[in-house]
């Protein structure tokens, strides 16, 4: 794949901005490969995302920095450029359901994920082979209902040894403490088995069932404080109908989940995702 800068901006909406970018951009015969913008009305902000190629400008990223400032701090943007053969080193976190941690460990396998899995964080041990056959780190954490902190403690300390550029939880049982959440702010990623803001916390597709939905879905959101109530970053829906039971359900909504968990993932990587207050803006 050939090597590209990904140049990320959002700043208040404003006219020129495109023409200084781009201008900067042709000034040092800078080729863009993708190009993708969006003004929102409603907020009056502005979100700017191109593909650079590498080879066509005279600077590294660290100069490209410095010769990039003047235009950031004329247009008051809050941006950053990203190297894409730097790979996203990405730690995954499970419980005991595997159809999303073996989903993302195939499409590592197979080389359809744009990043490096360095380990598993697991409460539980029963995934351990499946982590193992690959030959990724697999690191049993058992939380104590009673005293959580030690174990989130050595969690933190897992993923900072790891240099974790992205955290996911492929169906990770427990609720991330504030402080962890805090931290690692915008980088930690999770499913939610459930077309949110509906039917969050537990058991959704008995909750789905219920009500008679005739959709299920899935929710791939950061991490925050607020449980469940995230940035979004992607969903996706099932139809269903009053013929379908709850396990009918939990199997389609397990398709589902997988789906757009990985889509997500892969949006974060390439970074392809702006979140400006409690939203994403997802260049696809």
């Amino acid at each position: 794949m050939e090597r590209t800068y990904r140049l990320v901006i959002a700043c208040p909406d404003r006219v020129g901005i495109v023409a200084k970018v781009t201008t900067f951009l042709a000034t040092y015969n800078g080729w863009i490969t993708e190009a993708s913008h969006h003004a929102d009305p409603a907020n009056g902000w502005f979100y700017m995302r191109n593909e650079i190629r590498a080879s066509s400008l005279p600077f590294d990223l660290d100069s490209f920095r410095i010769a990039f400032e003047p235009i950031a701090n004329e247009f008051e943007m809050r941006w950053h450029i990203a190297d894409s053969a730097k790979t996203k080193k990405i730690v995954l976190m499970a419980s005991k359901e595997s159809h999303c941690l073996a989903d993302l460990l195939h499409r590592y396998h197979t080389g359809e994920l744009d990043g490096e899995i360095v380990a598993v964080i697991a409460n539980h041990d029963d995934l351990r082979r499946m982590v193992e056959w690959h030959s990724i780190p697999y690191h049993l954490v058992k939380v104590d209902s009673k005293d959580k902190a030690p174990a989130f403690a050595e969690v933190e300390s897992l993923i900072d040894q790891y240099d974790a550029d992205v955290v996911v939880l492929a169906r990770y049982m427990q609720i991330l403490p504030s402080g962890l959440c805090a931290k690692y702010e915008g980088k930690i990623i999770n499913i939610h088995h459930s077309f949110l803001p509906s039917f969050a916390g537990a058991k959704p597709y008995h909750q789905a069932y219920k009500r008679g939905v005739k959709l299920i879905g899935a929710t791939c959101h950061y991490v925050t404080e607020d449980l469940d109530e995230g940035p979004i970053i992607e969903q996706d829906v099932r139809r269903i109908n009053h013929s379908d039971t709850i396990e009918d359900m939990v199997r389609l909504g397990r398709d589902v989940e997988r789906q757009v968990l990985s889509r997500g993932l892969l949006y974060h990587l390439q970074d392809r995702v702006i979140v400006h207050e409690n939203k994403t803006i997802v260049f696809e």
